[in-house]
């Protein structure tokens, strides 16, 4: 499934440590409440499930062109305690949760966890993190009435090995009435 959205997810210890990191299986799946979903490894060394299940919030940064290679430099399984924001030379904002917000992304969402399930066999597979979002920020410069400029937000997918395409090669088809 090609390309694939990209979920840059931030999130904290109840001690404040910090941690972000791409998935690409990650979706929206619903639009009132803006509902989204991302799906970490139950084997993963990285802090961001064991953070939801512990403060129960996330956010969600949208990753564009721009941020693309911050992105992929957060990709990497690093030991726990490291800060992948620093690590990035990214800078993380305060939102309304613990949960940091990127500040070079052009849109974040932040979640509050719904649901936790959990999809494969109880020593491998992942789990499916549904957050219900509390609060959308958007880059003004993006908004174009009430919709974002998908151009200007140039969002990047994520294929397989090291490829991504660019989201801003669009093209129109009226939906049928």
């Amino acid at each position: 499934i090609v390309p694939r959205p990209i979920g840059w997810i931030a999130t904290a210890s109840s001690s404040g440590d910090t941690n972000l990191a791409p998935y690409s299986f990650f979706n929206a799946v619903c639009g009132y409440p803006p509902t989204f979903v991302f799906a970490p490894a139950k084997s993963a060394r990285r802090d961001t499930l064991a953070n939801c299940r512990d403060t129960g919030v996330f956010t969600v940064n949208i990753v564009s062109e721009e941020t693309a290679y911050a992105m992929n430099a957060t990709a990497a399984s690093v030991d726990a305690g490291i800060d992948e924001i620093e690590l990035a030379g990214l800078t993380a904002v305060a939102g309304s949760t613990i949960a940091p917000l990127i500040a070079e992304a052009k849109a974040n969402f932040e979640c509050k966890v719904t649901q936790l399930v959990e999809v494969g066999p109880p020593a491998g597979g992942n789990v499916v993190v549904f957050g219900e979002a509390t609060a959308i920020h958007v880059n003004e410069d993006l908004l174009d009435g009430t919709r974002i400029d998908q151009s200007e937000l140039a969002a990047v997918g994520r294929h397989a090995g090291n490829w991504y395409s660019h989201g801003s090669d669009l093209f129109e088809l009226a939906r049928p009435q």
